[in-house]
């Protein structure tokens, strides 16, 4: 099995270079992330994440708990999964489904929590150390994002009443 050693001889670059590559590519010069990520290629070398998550007393994984049925939720959460889970790639983050059951389940750095009821929020909160994020309406002190139903349905009226309907219906569900 290839370690980072073996990774920086055969970029021809110091181990710290290819930490920076992995951990901070960022800080690095595509050219530079280009060599290294060749040379991890051809040895076939995988980055020990458990090893730096323990270093780092970071996890690079934010659970999303969905506190709903899973067969009943809506089609939009896959889109809004996609999204989320693109953005977190984006930081090294990977994302992780959980249900009300399983939350406990592994180490993690941050939770998103959707599907709570208004009377839910001190129990599901209750213990949580890590940084949590509600989705959706949140009348409590909570750090939270939700959509702008209201602007929503503003923008899609506009836009059909541009195009020339003038005999709008709106249905609410």
């Amino acid at each position: 099995m290839a370690t980072l050693a073996d990774v920086a001889k055969k970029a021809n670059v110091s181990k710290m270079t290819v930490s920076r590559v992995i951990n901070h590519p960022d800080q690095v010069s595509d050219e530079l992330k280009q060599l290294v990520y060749t040379a991890m290629e051809e040895l076939e070398y995988v980055p020990n994440y458990a090893a730096r998550a323990l270093v780092q007393n970071r996890t690079q994984v934010v659970k999303f708990l969905i506190l709903e049925e899973i067969d009943t939720v809506e089609p939009y959460y896959m889109n809004l999964l996609t999204g989320i889970s693109r953005e977190l790639d984006k930081h090294s983050y990977s994302l992780q489904l959980v249900t009300q059951k399983s939350k406990n389940i592994g180490p993690y750095d941050g939770l998103i929590v959707t599907g709570m009821r208004d009377r839910e929020i001190e129990k599901v909160m209750a213990g949580l150390e890590k940084p949590v994020i509600v989705y959706g309406e949140n009348r409590r002190d909570v750090d939270a994002i939700d959509v702008d139903n209201r602007l929503g349905a503003e923008l899609a009226t506009r836009h059909v009443y541009d195009i020339g309907f003038r005999n709008i219906i709106f249905f609410w569900h």
